[in-house]
C-alpha cells in the first residue's frame, strides 16, 4: 500500500487511495498512526479522484470517522496538485460538503492554500450542543468541568468545536486536564474539539487545541476558524485575523453574512509503502 505523509503546522496526516482501505478500517487507522509501530499522524485521509478535484474521507488516530479536517484537506489539496490529479483551483469534497480550495506550490514540497470552509454554524443545534431550549448562538455559556466553572462559546465548521478564553496562553497542564473533560462532556453528544484561546490584539489570537479522537494537536484548521469566529462573536476580535498556533500561523477571514477563508501553508513530506498489513 502507497501513501504519502504531510502536515499543515505540525497538524499530520497519512494520506492513502480509499480503494486500499480495508471495509473496517480503525483498527488498521490506529496502527498506521502510531507513532512507535506505524507511520505516525493525527490521522488517515482516504481519497479519491473526482470530476472536479479529489474525495476526501478523514478518520482520526483512535480510528472513528470525523467531518472534516481543514488542515488535512489543505494536505490532499497540495497532493492532488503535485500528483496532477487537480488543477490549482479545484474542489475537496467532504462529508461536510465541497470546499474550494486555490493551490500555490512555495518550494520544497511546501504548498501555500487558501480554503473556503464555507459558513459558521452557530446554533446549538447545529453544533451539536445539548441544550434545552435550543439557542441560536451558544456564547460564554457556564459550564461545570474537572472541578472548575468555565465559559464556552460553541460552533461548527462542520465539526463540532468550543472555546474557552484565557488571560494567558494554556499550559501544558490546563490542556491535558479540560481538553478530555470537555471533549467528552455529556453537553456535546458527538464529543467536540476544544480551543484554548488568547487574545492578543484585535487582529491576532493566539490559540492551543485539544482535539477529538487525537488529543493535543500543534495545530487545527477548523479549530483555529472556529476559535476566530469565537473571537469574533464575542466582540473580541475583527474579521481578518491571524491564528497563532503552536506549529505556525493561520490567516483568517470572515466578512459579515460570508462564508470563512482560511489560508496557510501545508508540506508534502515523503512517500512510502506500508508493508506489514493491515
Amino acid at each position: 500500500m502507497r501513501f504519502t505523509k504531510a502536515h499543515g503546522l505540525g497538524n499530520d496526516f497519512i494520506l492513502v487511495a480509499a480503494s486500499d482501505a480495508p471495509a473496517d478500517p480503525a483498527a488498521w487507522t490506529r496502527r498506521l498512526c502510531d507513532r512507535h509501530r506505524g507511520v505516525g499522524g493525527d490521522g488517515v485521509i482516504l481519497h479519491a479522484l473526482e470530476p472536479d478535484g479529489v474525495g476526501f474521507r478523514l478518520l482520526n488516530a483512535d480510528g472513528l470517522p470525523a467531518e472534516v479536517s481543514g488542515n488535512g484537506l489543505r494536505c490532499l489539496a497540495a497532493l492532488a496538485v503535485r500528483e496532477g490529479w487537480a488543477g490549482p483551483r479545484h474542489l475537496v469534497h467532504t462529508v461536510d460538503g465541497p470546499k474550494a480550495v486555490e493551490v500555490s506550490p512555495a518550494g520544497s514540497g511546501r504548498y501555500r492554500i487558501a480554503a473556503d470552509l464555507g459558513t459558521p454554524r452557530l446554533g446549538s443545534r447545529e453544533v451539536p450542543i445539548a441544550l434545552e431550549p435550543a439557542r441560536e448562538r451558544v456564547v460564554d455559556l457556564p459550564l461545570e468541568t474537572d472541578g472548575r466553572s468555565l465559559h464556552v462559546t460553541a460552533s461548527s465548521m462542520g465539526n463540532p468545536h468550543c472555546a474557552v478564553f484565557c488571560d494567558a496562553v494554556a499550559d501544558d497542564s490546563l490542556l491535558n486536564a479540560i481538553g478530555p473533560a470537555l471533549e467528552n462532556h455529556p453537553l456535546f453528544p458527538q464529543r467536540t474539539n476544544v480551543e484554548f484561546v488568547t487574545v492578543v490584539s484585535r487582529d491576532e489570537i493566539r490559540v492551543r487545541f485539544w482535539e477529538r479522537g487525537v488529543g493535543y494537536t500543534q495545530a487545527s484548521g477548523t479549530g483555529a476558524a472556529s476559535a476566530v469566529v469565537a473571537s469574533i462573536i464575542t466582540g473580541r476580535a475583527d474579521r481578518r485575523v491571524r491564528a497563532v498556533c503552536d506549529g505556525g500561523t493561520l490567516e483568517v477571514e470572515w466578512p459579515e453574512g460570508g462564508s470563512l477563508r482560511q489560508t496557510g501553508e501545508v508540506e508534502l513530506l515523503f512517500d512510502g509503502d506500508w508493508t506489514a498489513g493491515t
